[in-house]
């Protein structure tokens, strides 16, 4: 499911798409997805997509959880297994999810 969200995030143009292997690492999820987005509206567009496809997929997915789709700065999309946290840039810097986890294997999506 990891991957099939970063390449939905990569039919939005997201950028510096990158998964994060946490199995064993944490307790609340196996794998971390983290992109960036240029504009608030386009963080936004990207985690609205990864919902309707997921949702109309062939076994429907809804996340347990979202959080900031009002702002578009920082969107959460919790699907148990795997949350998905989407920025825009600076946001992204400040916050340096990448940086936290750096011993986490990645897989970084083109």
């Amino acid at each position: 499911m990891a991957r099939r969200i970063g390449d939905l995030l990569l039919d939005k143009k997201a950028s510096d798409v990158v998964i994060l292997d946490m199995r064993g690492m944490t307790s609340y999820a196996d794998y971390i997805v983290i992109a960036s987005g240029e504009s608030d509206r386009q963080v936004s567009a990207m985690a609205e997509n990864v919902q309707v496809q997921l949702k109309q997929g062939a076994q429907p997915l809804r996340p347990i959880s979202t959080e900031g789709l009002e702002t578009g700065q920082w969107v959460l999309l919790d699907y148990d297994d795997v949350v998905a946290h989407l920025f825009n840039g600076e946001v992204r810097a400040f916050y340096d999810l990448d940086g936290l986890w750096a011993d986490a294997p990645r897989v970084k999506l083109a």
